[in-house]
């Protein structure tokens, strides 16, 4: 049976250790803390439950929030002077503008306004480059998959010489954790709607990262006993013993999982909550990297 990776303890010591260097940085700079500015564009009930979840963790670390709401009928326009608002304030460390935009705005030319030193989501073209560049360093890595890669190192699983196997190739998800499994040596292969005989690549696994958006969609025989199994996909399914008439699950069968697994992360309770915990990061880098600490 398989030890469940609690991802909310682990992002908790995460944000702990986020809160005390914030603490302590106010006490050393006359009170200077890093700024989070969200921008919402439009009504989305799911992207404000995002942006409250946000700042309410922003704000129990000590970082400052700053956000900016507009109606969906904001232009394009609208939405880059709001960017090269933030972008201009010094008090201003991460810039982050809740996706999705509505459909007649560009959503990455929005993002390539963003400056790349206040890119704390990790999406401009210049944070994406150094990633899968060699010789530059990182600039600020894309949260979801550096929380994925937190999950595993905090749990002790050593990715170095296993074999990794990558479900989907989103430029938010699948890319960047395939190319940080690749850093850390693991031997990577990257699966997609056209893998032929998809299961017996899974199989081969001993860690494996789905990130497909298909409601479990991995099967148990699809697994090698022992496998790590780290579960990003979160998906709606109907459920009428829910008030809300709907469940979610992971991208992997969890139930028959974590019969074969070594170790799986729940849905929810895996890799969400990793994800604000490495943007709050991401956040405080910002702010050191200002401020030369």
């Amino acid at each position: 049976m398989a030890a469940i990776i609690d991802g909310k303890a682990i992002a908790d010591a995460c944000r702990a250790e986020t809160k005390a260097k914030v603490t302590e940085y106010a006490s050393k700079l006359g009170g200077k803390v890093p700024g989070l500015a969200v921008i919402l564009v439009g009504e989305r009930k799911d992207s404000q439950t995002y942006v409250r979840l946000k700042k309410k963790a922003a704000e129990e670390v000590g970082i400052k929030n700053f956000e900016t709401t507009m109606p969906d009928t904001a232009s394009q326009q609208d939405v880059v002077a709001e960017v090269e608002k933030y972008n201009a304030d010094p008090d201003v460390h991460g810039i982050l503008v809740q996706l999705p935009l509505p459909s007649h705005i560009k959503e990455k030319e929005v993002l390539e306004r963003i400056s790349p030193s206040k890119d704390v989501d990790g999406l401009h073209p210049a944070n994406i480059g150094r990633l899968f560049s060699k010789g530059y360093g990182h600039g600020y890595v894309p949260c979801t998959p550096r929380g994925v890669v937190e999950l595993l190192d905090r749990t002790g699983v050593k990715i170095e010489g296993q074999r990794c196997v990558v479900l989907g190739r989103s430029d938010i998800v699948g890319l960047p954790v395939s190319q940080l499994l690749l850093q850390r040596n693991g031997t990577v292969t990257v699966c997609h709607s056209k893998t032929r005989d998809l299961p017996s690549v899974v199989r081969e696994a001993d860690i494996l990262v789905a990130a497909v958006g298909k409601a479990q969609m991995v099967k148990a025989d699809w697994l090698k006993p022992g496998v790590v199994v780290i579960d990003v996909g979160t998906n709606a399914v109907d459920d009428p013993t829910k008030k809300q008439g709907y469940r979610l699950v992971g991208d992997v069968d969890f139930d028959a999982a974590k019969a074969v697994a070594s170790h799986i992360t729940p849905v929810p309770g895996g890799v969400g909550p990793m994800t604000i915990a490495m943007l709050l990061d991401n956040t405080l880098k910002s702010f050191q990297r200002a401020h030369n600490i």
